[in-house]
Order: structure tokens, then sequence, then C-alpha cells
């Protein structure tokens, strides 16, 4: 590891008891300072609604000031009572379609996170995958608290144990087998982050309306990457909030997602263009094998700074 990496785990790692939530709010209201969390969500309806009662109930209801000002689930989709769940919870729910509409909406996470930046108004964004279970409101006290305490702090990432099943320490599979070798070969700076796939992320929005995002799976590594670039390595943080409980994907999904990740790492070690960016899986039907073709996430959209839209509301 590079002792400049070993520096900044030493400076920049923290845990989330390190910054108690009173200290928090007199901070945030001193400074003025507002903060939006941001819920992606595709058929959730198991899950949202708990993750949007804790962090009403802990971070907004009761307090002297709330932590957050924003809580909005923005839906690319759902089939089930994911919004319906989510609104009675006390989220404001936005539809991935509604936002931003003269330009057709792609599949993917990366394109409702980049949405989100029009249906927000925080200083600091910050992302919460929906699918958690057991979900504490450190997950979104604990990675905000770095950017109210430290001005020179931008990104902070969340980083938890990661159980598969009864076995800990052992989810994370796209992040072991893929991600961290890429970012340890490629880019060596960020070989520090214990979870850099993690979906539980703040951002302040200075930052973020400065970055394209990858419309997919690899909107994740393509922001950290970027960050790093944009802004340097000490401007990027990461917190421990403790155990992360979540839906898992199957091994064919986890294949799709490896490869838009790898996709994304590609394009940002060359800008050049896949040959064919396509992915083939076997599954096993009645005569035997039978190839799928999927199409690999290629799309990324630009920085928010540079959408008209998006513009006109700061002149406003």
């Amino acid at each position: 590891m590079l002792e400049e990496v070993e520096r900044w785990l030493a400076d920049r790692s923290w845990s989330a008891a390190d910054r108690p939530l009173d200290q928090l709010l007199d901070l945030k209201r001193a400074a003025g300072t507002t903060v939006s969390v941001v819920l992606p969500a595709l058929d959730e309806e198991a899950t949202v609604g708990a993750i949007v009662e804790v962090i009403r109930r802990e971070l907004i209801e009761g307090l002297p000031v709330p932590l957050v000002d924003e809580l909005v689930v923005v839906d690319s989709g759902s089939a089930d009572r994911t919004a319906e769940v989510a609104a009675k919870a006390g989220a404001r729910v936005v539809h991935r379609d509604e936002i931003l509409p003269r330009i057709p909406a792609l599949p993917g996470k990366g394109e409702v996170l980049w949405r989100s930046l029009l249906a927000t108004t925080g200083d600091i964004v910050c992302f919460v995958d929906a699918d958690l279970r057991d979900f504490s409101a450190s997950f979104v006290s604990g990675i905000v608290g770095p950017l109210l305490t430290d001005p020179g702090v931008q990104f902070v990432k969340a980083m938890y144990d990661r159980p598969l099943g009864d076995a800990p320490g052992q989810g994370g599979r796209v992040t072991e087998l893929v991600a961290r070798p890429l970012l340890n070969l490629h880019w060596p700076q960020l070989a520090g982050f214990v979870q850099p796939l993690g979906g539980e992320y703040a951002v302040r929005r200075s930052l973020l309306e400065r970055l394209p995002f990858p419309v997919g799976y690899g909107v994740e590594l393509g922001l950290l990457v970027d960050a790093l670039h944009t802004v340097g390595l000490d401007a990027l943080a990461q917190v421990d909030v403790g155990v992360r409980l979540h839906r898992h994907q199957g091994g064919q999904a986890l294949g799709r997602m490896a490869a838009a990740i790898y996709r994304t790492a590609q394009v940002r070690l060359s800008r050049g263009h896949l040959v064919r960016p396509e992915l083939t899986q076997f599954e096993r039907g009645p005569e035997g094998f039978v190839p799928r073709t999927y199409a690999v996430d290629t799309e990324e959209r630009p920085p928010m700074l540079g959408v008209a839209e998006y513009g006109r509301r700061h002149v406003a």
C-alpha cells in the first residue's frame, strides 16, 4: 500500500460514533447547511418504508434542528407498492421519468442518482440504497458528519461488514473479485476504501454537479474515480457504520454488474470504446445450456452543470 494511502487511512477513516448527533446539529444550524437524502428504489416495498420511517423519526422529527431537510425516494418504475409504501412512511416520492422529461430515461441506478440532483436542493446529497434491512440512522448521520465538521472533506463513503447469509464478511463479491483488483492496479490511491461499491455515500452538491454519472452499475466506481481526479484523495473519506444487511443478487446478475464496472473502469483508463459492449451468460434449459446475451451499460450522463434545466434553477 502506498504511504499516501496509509496516511489517508489514519486521517480520513472514522467511526460514526466519533461525531455525536447533537454536535452535528449544532454545526448544521450554525452553518446553515442543508442535507438531502435520496433513496433510489425499484421494487423495494419490503424495505423502503422502514428506512424512511427511521430517518424521519431519528433525523427529522423532534430535533431542535433536523439533520435531514429533504427525504426523497426516486422510483425507477416499480411494479410493486414501493411508491405507496414510501409516501405513507413520510418520504417525498418522485418518479424517475418525471425528472428532466425532455431526455428519455435509461434503465439503471446511475440514471436515477443523476436525475435526483434536479429533484433535490440540499448542499449535501446523501444516497442510501432502498433494500437495506435492520437500517440504522447512523448510515446517514455517520457519512454526513465529516462534511459538516471538516470543510476540506467533499465525498464520504460508508464502510461496514457485509455478511452473506450466516457467513460474516462474505458479501461484496463483486467488490472483492472485480472492483478492488481494478482500483489497486490502476488507482492505487483508492486502495484504502473498504467498500468502494457501497451504495451509501454523502457528497457535496458542488462536487456531484461536476461529475459524469455512468447510468448503470458502474456509477459508484465511476464517481469515486472521478472524484479522486477532481478534488484529490484528501477530500475523500470513509466512516464505519457497522453492519449492512440487504438482499443479495444471484451469480448471473453479479456477472452483469461486474461487466458494467469493468467497462466503467476501462473508459476511465482509455476513454476508448468497447469493441463488443455485450456479455453472454449461460442458463441450463431442457436441452442443455442456452446462451443469453445482455448489453453492458455504455451510456454516461454529463455533469449536471451542463444541463440547461439545472442551470436555469440556479439562476432562478
